[in-house]
Formats: C-alpha cells, sequence, structure tokens
C-alpha cells in the first residue's frame, strides 16, 4: 500500500463460531480500551470500532500496511485470542469491498436474520462514537453518511425488512411455537436494555400474560415493568424468583453469565416436571450452556434463533439478491468519491 488505504478488519458470524465470537466480543470497558489503543497507533488517521452480537468490525484508513497488522495485534491481545486462530477466521477486505460490506451490513442482508432492524442504529452509534472521539476524517465521515442514505432507500424501496425481523421478535416466535398461547405462559426478562425492551414489547404484542423484569439498574426495571404492566424483580433477587417462570430471556450487557448451571439446576428443584426455556440473546453468552444438560431445561442462543429465522429466507432470496445488486451500484459511486479523500483530495466531510 503506497497511498492511503480503506480497509475493513473483524470477524462475524459468517466466519467465526460462537465460541470464538464470544472471545472477540468487546463487553465492558473493552471497545472503550481498544479505541484508545487505536488513536495511539502510527497511520491510522480514521477508524471506527463496530460491535455487535454477531460482529466485531474496524473500519479505517491506513497509511501503511504495518498499520492494519498492529491493529490486529491489539485485538488479539485485547480479546485473548491466538492471532493464528484469528487469521483463519477474520475478514479483511480493502478498498471498494470494504464500501460494498459496510452497505450490505447497514442494510440488513450480511445479519445473521436477514432483514433485521437493529443493525442500522447499531452503525449510527459506532459511527457517532467515533466521529465523537475524533477517530474519523474525509474518508469515513463520507462513507458512512453515504451507508445511512443507502440504508434508508433500501428500506424504503425493498422488501428486505417486511415482518420486522429482530432477535426480539424471533424470541418470541420460538415461544409461541413451544407454548401456543403466551396468555397463561410467565416470562422473566433479564435486561432492561434496548434489546430488553424490544423483547418485552413483543411479548406484550403477541398477547403474553404474566411478565417480570429485572436488571442490575433496579430503576430501569421498574420503568420496563410499568411500561408494559409487569413486575419489577430486584437482580439479586433473581435467583428466587427463576423457578416462578416458564421462560427466561437474558440481555444483559455482563461479561460472564448471570445464571450458571448450579442456579437453573435450583430452580429446577422448585418446579419438578415443569419444563424451564432459557433464551440467550447475549453476547458474551448469559447463560452457562452446561445448564442445558440439565432434565427438562432448553437453552436456545443466537446461533439457534438465526436458523429458525432461516426457515423463511428462501421465500426472500430474491429480494436479498435486489439489495445486493442495488447496494454494489451505490458503492461503486461511493467509492469513487473516497478516493480522492483519501489522496487529500476532497472535503472533510
Amino acid at each position: 500500500m503506497s497511498a492511503s488505504t480503506l480497509f475493513l478488519l473483524g470477524a462475524s458470524h459468517h466466519t467465526a463460531p460462537l465460541e470464538l465470537r464470544e472471545k472477540l466480543a468487546l463487553s465492558g470497558d473493552k471497545v472503550d480500551t481498544l479505541r484508545g489503543e487505536l488513536r495511539a497507533l502510527a497511520g491510522l488517521p480514521e477508524f471506527a470500532v463496530l460491535n455487535t452480537c454477531n460482529r466485531v468490525e474496524i473500519y479505517g484508513v491506513a497509511v501503511q500496511p504495518e498499520a492494519i497488522e498492529r491493529l490486529q495485534a491489539a485485538l488479539c491481545t485485547l480479546s485473548q485470542v491466538d492471532p493464528k486462530a484469528f487469521a483463519q477466521i477474520r475478514l479483511q477486505l480493502l478498498g471498494r469491498p470494504a464500501v460494498q460490506h459496510l452497505l450490505e451490513v447497514a442494510a440488513g442482508v450480511d445479519s445473521q436474520m436477514v432483514g433485521e432492524t437493529e443493525i442500522l442504529g447499531q452503525v449510527k452509534e459506532a459511527y457517532a462514537t467515533a466521529q465523537g472521539s475524533g477517530s474519523t476524517g474525509p474518508v469515513l465521515n463520507r462513507m458512512f453518511q453515504k451507508t445511512f442514505q443507502a440504508a434508508k432507500h433500501v428500506r424504503t424501496h425493498t422488501g428486505i425488512g417486511e415482518g420486522q425481523i429482530s432477535t426480539a421478535s424471533v424470541a418470541v416466535d420460538l415461544a409461541l411455537k413451544i407454548y401456543g398461547d403466551l396468555q397463561r405462559c410467565r416470562i422473566f426478562v433479564i435486561g432492561a436494555g434496548e434489546i430488553g425492551e424490544k423483547t418485552a414489547r413483543a411479548f406484550k404484542s403477541r398477547g403474553a400474560g404474566t411478565m417480570a423484569v429485572t436488571s442490575r439498574r433496579f430503576q430501569r426495571a421498574e420503568e420496563l415493568a410499568r411500561e408494559f404492566g409487569a413486575r419489577a424483580v430486584p437482580f439479586d433477587g433473581m435467583v428466587e424468583a427463576l423457578p416462578q417462570f416458564d421462560i427466561a430471556v437474558c440481555s444483559t450487557a455482563a461479561p460472564e453469565a448471570v445464571i450458571t448451571r448450579h442456579m437453573a439446576a435450583v430452580a429446577m428443584r422448585h418446579r419438578p416436571n415443569q419444563p424451564l426455556f432459557f433464551i440467550d440473546l447475549a453476547m458474551p453468552r448469559n447463560i452457562d450452556p452446561a445448564a442445558a444438560d440439565l432434565a427438562n431445561v432448553f437453552l436456545y442462543n443466537l446461533d439457534d434463533l438465526a436458523k429458525i429465522a432461516e426457515e423463511n429466507l428462501a421465500q426472500r432470496q430474491s429480494e436479498i439478491e435486489r439489495v445486493r445488486a442495488l447496494l454494489a451500484g451505490r458503492a461503486e459511486a461511493l467509492w469513487g468519491q473516497l478516493v480522492p479523500r483519501m489522496n487529500g483530495g476532497g472535503p472533510a466531510a
């Protein structure tokens, strides 16, 4: 690379198994730590970090090849992932393919649940954070701004988002398949963030009867409980409350399991012969996978939900191809605008 190069480096559900994605997930303070390390890297004038349940991707401009290598080393060290293992599952794109990839990510066609609605907001948040910290410049500013326009166009003029696909909606559809009628089903929403709120809303819209919410921030749990006619449970009372529910949906930002195998075993002793369904929407996972070994405990994670969502994917394949073709044209035009900016010949925004 003799001149500045636009790049993408990262990994997603397409390349990395759940166990490795869990290691790479920048939970807690890790994402801020990585941003701080990248700001100190030589040869990396622009970068933005996209960190979601199913992908960790760094978009940037490098003025020397070593900058990308140093970035990869920093990510592997922080995540405690063997660089050789990362090299086998990484996604690295340079130039126009990186543009095309971001467009497809924001439009929802690269998602584990194709057409899901959360990703555009996550991309916007990643860009806003990068811009606010001063790590974007003429190249990324233009690329992200045009990406948002393209994603809006796709949502408006194609059927890619029909059905309002989301992690929360697929989770609730799973519950419906299991129980048929949610009116008599007791549901425990663990985590009151954005996904927890969407999950509670989706359950309520499908006729859920008894529902409770817990969060480390009890005030937030109370707010959500009031909105959906649910009961707020203190986070430290979660273990005692767990046996009362038929379905527990977890979506906290905790870097480790909030429900262990032992906790699940204790809950099952208080509900003999009654199944308990766990739906883990978090990354890293909130529920110890070993809990699934217990009798009458059924555990579903993000990969399981993606398989369920794939059942309807074939019906929308032609729409997906239409979106990709539309975005390819936009990527080509946008790449033509970015090239002069990388060489100092374009405006700052």
